[in-house]
């Protein structure tokens, strides 16, 4: 495997290690509030992301480099309310992006069509995060301070994490 797209891959399987660790923060402020749809939620996206950052190691490994387990910084503990976690989500969905598409430019420069490919179903990946999460961000500006309306909400988070562990992740089965 090219020594530089070996270490972009290694990089990105941080990305994703750490965005698990980011969802799983936030699940448990979410439930530490009180809002176990939105906890559920995130506790299913951080599963996701796990499973993005495993997909990266086998491939690393398969493919004759060495993929490496990474340590990650401690994610954020506290966030000022429900909007602002999914602000931050967001922003960090978008980060992720930036980091695949230099993983893409990087293996179009070396040549490196194989893992050109394999990263393909990355950036359609990511433009679905980015669209949820602009999605989620709609509704809740809608909501405002709204009770009544942040209950819902909740609820429908809680529903549609559960359909997504009903229906099994599409991604895993990949």
């Amino acid at each position: 495997m090219n020594k530089r797209i070996e270490a972009a891959l290694n990089d990105q399987i941080q990305k994703e290690s750490s965005s698990s660790q980011y969802y799983l923060a936030m699940a448990s402020w979410a439930e530490t509030k009180g809002l176990n749809g939105t906890a559920k939620f995130m506790y299913t996206h951080s599963d996701e992301e796990r499973f993005h950052m495993l997909k990266l190691i086998k491939f690393v490994n398969e493919r004759g480099g060495v993929a490496v387990v990474p340590s990650i910084p401690e994610p954020p503990r506290e966030y000022d309310s429900l909007e602002r976690v999914f602000e931050l989500l967001l922003e960090h969905e978008v980060g992720v992006s930036e980091s695949i598409n230099e993983v893409v430019d990087a293996c179009l420069q070396e040549k490196d069509y194989s893992t050109h490919n394999f990263m393909q179903w990355y950036v359609s990946e990511q433009l679905e995060e980015e669209a949820l999460g602009r999605s989620i961000l709609d509704k809740l500006r809608l909501i405002g301070g709204d009770k009544g309306g942040l209950y819902l909400f909740d609820r429908d988070m809680e529903m549609t994490a559960a359909a997504a562990a009903k229906g099994g992740n599409a991604d895993q089965k990949a």
